[in-house]
């Protein structure tokens, strides 16, 4: 499995699948949830509402992960996901957001899925702690369908975090 590590919008990565750092309303919020939500389109706010409406009347839990259509993205699925938050809630909340996230890709039979870092935004999570988690959870996962994992980091700051904790921008597990 190869896994890249770029500096760039989430949005405009053409992958089968992207993740979208939600809230638990999976309604539009900050950061790359407001940024995925306006590409997407309206449609997204209303497939938002019904998996809310039908599944989680008190909002989406952190670790789960739902999927939608990806409406206007380059993508065929968003995977929405909530993180922890850091310092009140269980990290450990976070593997499950990237677990969930690549259990549903593959069940997607998405053979390219892209990675916002989780929960590093308003939710608090350190940059560094972030990629050593991550780090951990691909070392360990192991798929007959998904070829590629592609990380998406917005800064340059952000990016080397990753490349350095990674040991490079491309890698192979």
């Amino acid at each position: 499995m190869k896994i890249s590590i770029l500096q760039g919008d989430i949005t405009s990565i053409a992958a089968d699948a992207i993740v979208n750092a939600a809230n638990s309303s999976l309604m539009p919020g900050a950061e790359v949830d407001c940024s995925v939500h306006g590409a997407a389109g309206p449609e997204l706010e209303t497939a938002c509402r019904e998996i809310i409406d039908k599944n989680y009347p008190h909002g989406l839990p952190p670790g789960i992960a739902v999927a939608t259509k990806a409406y206007n993205l380059k993508a065929r699925i968003i995977i929405h996901t909530v993180g922890p938050i850091y310092g009140s809630q269980d990290i450990n909340l976070l593997v499950n957001c990237y677990r969930n996230s690549l259990n549903l890709a593959e069940g997607n039979r998405c053979r390219t899925i892209a990675f916002p870092p989780i929960s590093t935004g308003a939710y608090g999570v350190p940059m560094l702690k972030s990629a050593e988690i991550v780090k951990r959870v691909l070392q360990f996962f192991k798929s007959t369908v998904v070829e590629e994992i592609i990380l998406v980091l917005r800064t340059k700051n952000d990016f080397d975090t990753y490349r350095e904790v990674f040991g490079s921008d491309r890698l192979t597990f």
